[in-house]
């Protein structure tokens, strides 16, 4: 190693690329160095369209590429210019006895196998693009990073250009290092992608037995969820589709762990709403503080808003549909950490301007709540997998089971309550009037705890408001089964007069008796919606 940053002079190259992004101006720089450039099919005639001098693997090697260009960078002269090391005696004999020269940069991105999956292509073409060469060579170059420079993403060219440059045409084992990390990544990510593939598309396995889970990372955060816990997020590889990782944030200081866990939260129960109707759902620490419905955004902001006004201070607000001026107003007359919406006009950007801290993220549209898909978890010594939930519940998979039946207006609410009980951390007890909570109460040890704070946070709301709890004519809406009829019996002290629930309690009699002696009506829905 010569002096201590382990510099080695890039002589010999060879680029093979599907993404020719910053290709042609990394080969001239390499050209001007006067760096000998091996290369493939479409890369070796871009650089070679270019004017560059360029010579085929295939004649370095000696051996043509055979089975449709399956087999051409497979070869002891490229592995073994890649592998062999430079201070190893037997290496350089073996080298030299069989014409085996240096090759001291690799440049490859892999076959596109993700994009190819994500349009949809056919089996045939699925196949094709599982890279065999690439990953071989990538992982031979990072193995031997101590001599060999290999870059995997066009983003690194810079990187490796600004050493070239600083130490006459040569690399630093610092960033030799930090490339082959990023290399051996690239190819772990990529080998997650084609077996999570084979199990899900091909043999239909949900869980396989070994279960990868990859992302790419989108930014460093300042903290975790405090400030002595280091955190990044991490954009997941082969899942499209509007999300909170996804968007583009229009203005506002750096998020955070935690208003990304927000977000995200409040992201998941606005796209619970057809965006035919106006709807905003507030969220505060991952739970609703409020969600509505209205003839516009606006009137839907002010309808949650009046739900719990003492928790929306400071709490994340998320839109089912573009964002107008009266809505951005409104939203602004208090601290608001994070706007998320689909989009937003002239007038609403304007207005949320003037509020520099405010965080306003654009997602492009919303997520189908009925989407399959898959949620992982980390626990002390391993992590969950499971469904994502994509349970949705309609009128017509409701059971009544008391003798009175619910009204119009009762039965739109129940499905409205039920919808929103399946984003609020369990226990969760929500009352809902008018498409609009009232009242809510989440994460408790007891059921009946979470009907009584519920409705006290209603009695709140109503005294800053100067006028009557709304849980008076309300309907409320369990995200489990009752165990015990305490829990219906202080939804009746509150003033509701229908419920929703699973169902599925071995006390389920004593609880519809409960309702029936009450005059309530109650639906059961046959689905549970826990939510730790």
């Amino acid at each position: 190693m010569t002096a201590d940053v382990g510099l080695r002079p890039i002589t010999r190259a060879l680029l093979s690329v599907s993404d020719k992004t910053g290709l042609l101006e990394f080969g001239r720089f390499l050209a001007d160095q006067g760096v000998e450039i091996l290369s493939t099919g479409g890369t070796a005639k871009a650089l070679r369209d270019a004017g560059l001098t360029v010579i085929e693997v295939a004649d370095y090697t000696g051996f043509p590429e055979m089975l449709d260009g399956r087999v051409k960078t497979l070869h002891p002269k490229i592995h073994g210019g890649l592998l062999g090391q430079r201070a190893n005696a037997e290496h350089r004999a073996a080298m030299s006895a069989h014409g085996i020269g240096d090759i001291d940069l690799l440049v490859v991105n892999l076959y596109p196998f993700e994009a190819t999956v994500a349009r949809g292509a056919d089996f045939d073409a699925v196949i094709e693009n599982i890279d065999i060469g690439g990953p071989a060579m990538v992982r031979s170059a990072a193995k031997n990073h101590h001599d060999v420079t290999v870059v995997v993403e066009a983003a690194d060219y810079a990187a490796v250009q600004a050493e070239m440059t600083a130490h006459a045409g040569a690399t630093t084992l610092n960033l030799r290092r930090r490339l082959a990390a990023k290399a051996y990544a690239r190819t772990a990510a990529y080998d997650a992608a084609i077996s999570g593939w084979f199990a899900r598309d091909v043999l239909d396995e949900k869980f396989s037995e070994r279960f990868t889970v990859s992302g790419v990372k989108a930014q460093e955060l300042r903290y975790g969820e405090n400030p002595h816990q280091q955190a990044a997020v991490y954009r997941a590889l082969g899942v499209s589709g509007p999300s909170v990782v996804g968007a583009r944030q229009v203005q506002g200081k750096e998020l955070s762990y935690n208003n990304i866990n927000d977000t995200d939260a409040a992201f998941e129960l606005i796209c619970e709403f057809d965006p035919a109707t106006p709807a905003i759902a507030i969220i505060k620490h991952a739970n609703p503080c409020g969600v509505a419905t209205g003839a516009t955004l606006a009137e839907a902001y002010r309808k949650a808003h009046a739900c719990d006004p003492v928790s929306a201070y400071g709490g994340i607000v998320a839109a089912n549909r573009p964002l107008d001026g009266e809505t951005a107003r409104a939203v602004t007359e208090i601290f608001t950490e994070v706007v998320v919406a689909p989009d937003a006009d002239e007038d609403a950007i304007a207005v949320f301007a003037a509020k520099k801290n405010l965080r306003l993220l654009l997602t492009g549209g919303l997520r189908d709540p009925r989407a399959p898909g898959l949620t992982v978890r980390s626990v002390a010594g391993g992590f969950l997998a499971q469904d994502r939930d994509h349970g949705v519940v309609a009128a017509d998979d409701l059971k009544i089971v008391t003798k009175r039946q619910p009204t119009a207006r009762e039965l739109a609410d129940m499905l409205f309550a039920f919808r929103v009980a399946k984003h609020v951390k369990s226990n969760a007890i929500v009352y809902v009037k008018d498409s609009a909570t009232v009242g809510i109460g989440a994460g408790q040890m007891s059921r009946v705890d979470s009907a009584r704070i519920a409705a006290r946070k209603a009695e709140d709301a109503a005294k800053i408001a100067g006028g009557a709890p709304l849980t008076q004519g309300s309907v409320v809406a369990s995200d489990a089964f009752f165990p015990f009829a305490d829990g219906l019996l202080a939804a009746v002290e509150a003033g509701a007069t229908a419920v929703i629930q699973p169902g599925g309690s071995m006390r389920d009699e004593e609880v519809i008796a409960a309702a029936d002696a009450h005059n309530l009506a109650m639906a059961f829905t046959g689905m549970r919606h826990f939510r730790h």
